[in-house]
């Protein structure tokens, strides 16, 4: 029996991503967050499916210019951050299974019984297909990341975080993510972290594999930073695994509401032939977009302005749960 976790840059059959409910956490910036979401749909819809789940089809489709590569889901949520959420596609014998892990809000920080069901709802009306095994085990897609053959990323601040599994032990912590994925390394970083961030420090704020042998990672150059010293001692981390390393600068200090919102570059997504990065309306934007483009020649960048989204903590990445090709049927 072979387990596969795969990299994002895999073929796609679909992004999901949820509307930002009308009473939500987003009421503050509901029209400035719906109109960065309908850019964000429609890019997606341009290169591959895009699956939406809303609180009213018809409002959402009266926003939209076109339904063409758009599946509009009817379902109510608490919030909108699917990466977390969403059912995590691996591959079985090269057939696709999907995990669905407990959601407790980041360690019980918010209410979240309508997004823990989300995956069961999805494959009980018919939207998603496959097997799908549940797991008493909390688990938030932006804590782990694959390079597609047997290597995954993670922080120990997030999953030994004393409110997600704190009844399992470390050891047996790993051991579970071992046997689950597939995995022949578990790279788990000690340093590493943003203000504003919610989660307790996702790997995907803070280093991504972009392809089997790279990882890009947040460096802060700013001395004067909060965050130099704790970034500095995550690249020292990284310095010591066996891949090549790629540093994307910390954006300058954003805030809202007089506190530090986490801007990251790390929060990008890789859909079928292109890679959607958040950028800030900083100085760093264009750097950043050129780095990808050497990073991934063979796909479009697509820059898109996400500091309305950081205003609730997250980017694009957050905001969305990849859905990999179905490569054969379950007996």
């Amino acid at each position: 029996m072979k387990i596969r976790i795969p990299a994002e840059w895999e073929e796609q059959e679909a992004l999901i991503v949820v509307f930002p409910p009308e009473h939500s956490d987003w009421a503050h910036s509901l029209e400035e967050i719906r109109a960065t979401y309908l850019k964000f749909i429609t890019h997606i819809a341009r290169f591959q499916p895009c699956m939406v789940i809303c609180e009213h089809k018809q409002t959402l489709s009266n926003l939209l210019p076109t339904l063409q590569n758009i599946q509009l889901i009817e379902m109510q949520t608490n919030d909108t951050w699917i990466r977390d959420f969403g059912g995590i596609n691996i591959y079985k014998n090269n057939k696709r299974r999907t995990y669905d892990f407990i959601f407790n809000a980041w360690g019980n920080k918010f209410e979240a019984s309508m997004d823990n069901t989300i995956t069961q709802r999805l494959f009980d009306e018919g939207y998603l297909s496959g097997k799908l095994n549940s797991f008493d085990f909390v688990l938030e897609g932006g804590s782990i990341d694959s390079n597609g053959h047997g290597v995954m990323l993670s922080t120990a601040y997030c999953l030994y975080e004393q409110n997600r599994n704190a009844h399992l032990s470390k050891k047996k912590i790993n051991n579970i993510l071992k046997e689950l994925f597939g995995l022949k390394e578990l790279i788990i970083l000690k340093h590493g972290a943003l203000m504003g961030d919610d989660t307790d420090s996702h790997i995907d704020t803070l280093a991504r594999f972009v392809n089997k042998k790279t990882i890009a990672y947040v460096k802060c150059y700013d001395k004067k930073d909060e965050h130099y010293k704790e970034l500095r001692k995550m690249e020292k981390e990284l310095k010591k695994t066996d891949f090549d390393l790629i540093p994307l600068p910390l954006p300058a200090a954003k805030y809202f509401n007089d506190h530090r919102i986490p801007a990251t570059y790390m929060n990008f997504v890789l859909i079928n032939n292109a890679v959607l990065v958040p950028t800030y309306s900083d100085p760093c934007d264009a750097e950043v977009l050129l780095t990808f483009k050497q990073l991934f020649p063979e796909r479009e960048i697509v820059g898109i302005e996400s500091s309305i989204l950081i205003r609730e903590h997250g980017s694009l990445h957050c905001a969305s749960m990849n859905i990999y090709k179905e490569i054969g049927k379950d007996k």
